[in-house]
């Protein structure tokens, strides 16, 4: 069972769609189920996570610099697959732990960007271990509604660029390799998601709904527009001279065209995919 402090954090967690306040407020947070590596049953785990690319996240084993590896760690030793929630999606995921050149590189990205990271391996003898999570089968958004997951994927990605935001601001004069992965990553997502939508979501609504066609047409256009965009700030976070203040530029353009195009997707359609619901 979690101890006490964890169980708050996992409840706030769900209760929230992922968000939670105290000292984790703003952190990037997974729930990590892993089954017990002698008792067989469930156990669930609040972990901080870096992303690394749409294919899989990574987990640091710290314990927080403690002299033995954390409970979760040996269960997904003796049973790799695990699930992991994030706050709007629920999903099953095979563990990997990583290893020489690939898991001091990784570790030393994670340094670089939180120097805690360093502070715990100095604490303790052991080699902290870098875990690689890979998603293998997952369903829809947590959510009541179409309506209602819409939203939650939404305010994943507001809360990721605010996140990169504040990161690109705190950088200094260049860009940290750990960084460039939080941008690239969400870059990724939006392209998928965006691409989904047109062929998918879209293509759906414009069967039942043919008096949309205007509003899915300003949709597209403005999908075109973002991929622009993220295009631009891809290419920005990829140069290895890349200016601090041009990437933050091109976060913030982003983040605000984004934002108007959340809010006016959301407007337009999440009554209609509530309707679609009741009927």
């Amino acid at each position: 069972m979690p101890n006490d402090f964890n169980q708050q954090i996992i409840d706030e967690f769900r209760a929230n769609s992922g968000r939670v306040g105290g000292p984790f407020e703003g952190a990037r947070l997974i729930l990590l189920t892993t089954t017990g590596a002698r008792s067989g049953t469930p156990h669930t785990t609040p972990v901080g996570y870096l992303p690394d690319g749409e294919e899989r996240i990574l987990v640091i084993a710290s314990a927080g610099g403690a002299p033995r590896h954390p409970h979760w760690y040996h269960n997904l030793l003796a049973n790799p697959d695990v699930t992991v929630e994030d706050g709007v999606f629920t999903y099953q995921a095979r563990a990997v732990v990583l290893t020489g050149a690939e898991r001091d590189e990784i570790f030393d990205r994670a340094v670089a960007a939180d120097p805690g990271w360093g502070t715990y391996q100095a604490k303790t003898t052991r080699v902290i271990p870098v875990v690689a999570l890979h998603q293998v089968a997952g369903g829809p958004p947590e959510a009541p509604s179409w309506g209602a997951a819409l939203k939650l994927v939404h305010d994943a990605f507001r809360r990721e660029l605010a996140l990169i935001r504040d990161e690109v601001a705190g950088s200094g004069t260049g860009l940290g390799a750990q960084l460039r992965v939080n941008c690239l990553t969400v870059c990724q997502g939006l392209h998928h998601h965006h691409r989904n939508e047109d062929a998918g979501m879209f293509a759906g609504l414009e069967g039942k709904r043919p008096d949309l066609a205007p509003t899915l047409a300003r949709l597209r256009e403005e999908h075109r527009h973002i991929a622009a965009l993220v295009e631009r700030l891809q290419q920005v976070v990829g140069d290895p001279d890349a200016d601090q203040a041009e990437a933050r530029r091109q976060v913030e353009r982003l983040t605000t065209e984004l934002e108007a195009h959340l809010t006016y997707e959301e407007e337009q359609l999440i009554p209609v995919l509530d309707s679609i619901d009741q009927a």
